[in-house]
């Protein structure tokens, strides 16, 4: 098994954990060595039985760190070069990979190529880097008047993604996620993949794409992985509309897709709803996380998500915020530290560990009703059962006869099946 194939990541969005200003500093200013407080927080990522920490962005940009204007410099809200390097020997030291967020579908206005351009029109040498839109502008990323599309079709911005690449793989870290990676050319991705994985081979690359063909992407872009919203959402949605049959389709296309690659799963992330305000009844948090850590993929857990913090994401300016929130210096002063979902977040990651092949374990469904869901997840002569019921009254829950014994959870198995409480869980091996 490749390294990736062990990952278990605790995603950061370092601006807002940091509690960053909302815009860049005055020029000249000193830098804020904000990301030291993030090096604070390592012991509590391995505690949870995580082992990688996924960075959002760390790079010089004009607000919110999708606007980049300089992917070789540290944004000095966060601190220097010297700051970054510090948290990833910090972070091997304890065994923990790190994943960085590149920006490379759009820049911001700022970004030095693009100014160069605005100054100087077609005699700048940066002219073939960005795409007019006919109206006097340049075409930007889904109407974000701030974050100017970058020419994929210009050699010159493979070269410019893949030297960025390049740079901070060999300052140690160990992948990256590529943002907005549906919206630039499955052609441009394949060129810069093929170029860093010849120096890189075992760089993580994974895109953030949300609908579409995912093993079709993940073939032609050369992309290790791509980020499963289709199971994101069924687990939410199937859990608020008491719908398993939703849940028990995705895990069906989930399934298939191991046949080209391991998806990169998660409950939250930078960009949506905390999960604890998507559902409507709390009490399914528990059932949400169960799915997540006994199927297959490459999970990650949005910092905050395993203290069941609130956030809900707004279609506005500023409306980030509540999904981006400020953390405490220390992980024990965080409300929910300790709390019971905190430390099944502990013992699900747990089970996770000690049956590392869940990475590509296949699923199969055996007891499917609208409120009872039982399945198998298996890889070789490897198997466990899990049995969930979001009813408020018992269900029974079918297996394959093993002889199945409970090794979390609350439901009593006997022979072929399982007497699930109300709003009961369980996971038992042969």
């Amino acid at each position: 098994m490749r390294w990736p194939d062990h990952a278990i990541w605790w995603h950061v969005y370092p601006l807002g954990f940091t509690g960053a200003e909302a815009a860049a500093l005055p020029p000249g200013a000193p830098p804020e060595h904000r990301l030291r407080r993030i090096a604070e927080w390592l012991d509590h990522l391995v505690a949870l039985g995580c082992n990688g920490l996924a960075l959002g962005p760390v790079f010089a940009s004009e607000t919110h760190g999708y606007d980049t204007v300089d992917h070789f410099r540290v944004d000095p809200r966060l601190g220097d070069e010297h700051d970054l390097l510090r948290l990833i020997e910090a972070a091997s030291s304890r065994g923990v990979r790190v994943l960085l967020d590149g920006v490379f579908n759009h820049v911001g206005r700022g970004f030095p190529q693009f100014a160069d351009v605005e100054a100087r029109g077609a005699a700048s040498p940066f002219a073939g880097w960005f795409v007019p839109d006919g109206n006097g502008d340049f075409r930007t990323f889904e109407g974000h008047h701030k974050l100017v599309v970058l020419n994929h079709e210009e050699p010159a911005v493979a070269d410019h993604t893949v030297q960025v690449m390049s740079h901070w793989l060999e300052r140690g870290v160990d992948g990256w996620r590529l943002d907005a990676a549906y919206a630039a050319p499955q052609e441009f991705w394949r060129t810069v993949t093929d170029r860093v994985r010849a120096r890189f081979p075992d760089a993580w690359l994974v895109g953030e794409v949300i609908h579409g063909d995912y093993a079709g992407i993940v073939e032609s872009t050369g992309f290790d992985s791509v980020t499963q919203y289709e199971l994101w959402k069924a687990i939410w949605s199937s859990l608020n509309d008491r719908n398993f049959f939703e849940l028990a389709h995705a895990l069906t296309r989930h399934d298939g897709m191991l046949q080209t690659f391991v998806p990169q799963t998660f409950l939250g992330n930078h960009d949506v709803t905390r999960i604890a305000s998507r559902l409507d009844d709390e009490r399914h948090l528990t059932h949400a996380l169960v799915i997540l850590l006994t199927n297959a993929g490459v999970p990650s857990i949005y910092a905050g998500d395993e203290f069941a913090f609130h956030g809900i994401k707004e279609e506005r300016e500023g409306g980030d915020d509540a999904i981006r929130p400020a953390f405490p210096g220390h992980p024990d002063e965080t409300p929910g530290h300790g709390a019971p979902y905190h430390r099944l977040h502990q013992d699900l990651i747990g089970v996770r560990r000690r049956h590392p092949w869940l990475v590509r374990a296949h699923t199969k469904v055996a007891t499917l009703t609208n409120t009872a869901l039982s399945y198998t997840v298996g890889q070789g002569d490897e198997r466990l059962a899990v049995v969930l019921n979001v009813a408020d009254e018992p269900a029974k829950a079918d297996l394959p006869a093993a002889g199945w014994t409970r090794i979390a959870g609350d439901a009593d198995f006997h022979g072929e099946g399982a007497l699930v409480p109300p709003q009961g869980w369980a996971i038992a091996h042969p």
